[in-house]
């Protein structure tokens, strides 16, 4: 059998012993499965006002993502406010630089 470049890695490193098991793996597991469904509770409703260009954008973005749009700005949301999502720079300020 074939392995990819991939595959051929990932073997190469469980050969080197370089996978080490989790002390205390219950533990840690519980932890962060309940981290996992704090951060992906939706227990707060919020209504906003968006102009509508902007809603047909978010609409067409997650339908383009496979998702509902709604879905798409609670990620956003979290995102921004974890510190995950960045500004884009758009040409005028790549070319001033």
């Amino acid at each position: 059998m074939k392995l990819t470049k991939d595959e051929a890695k990932l073997l190469q490193s469980v050969e080197n012993d370089d996978w080490k098991s989790i002390p205390d793996f219950p533990r840690q597991s519980a932890h962060y499965r309940e981290a996992a469904r704090a951060m992906l509770r939706k227990d707060k409703r919020v209504n906003i006002r968006i102009s509508e260009r902007d809603l047909v954008r978010l609409q067409k973005t997650a339908m383009q993502e496979g998702l509902p749009y709604q879905t798409l700005i609670s990620s956003i949301l979290h995102k921004f406010i974890n510190g995950r999502l960045v500004e884009k720079m758009d040409n005028r300020q790549n070319n001033m630089m």
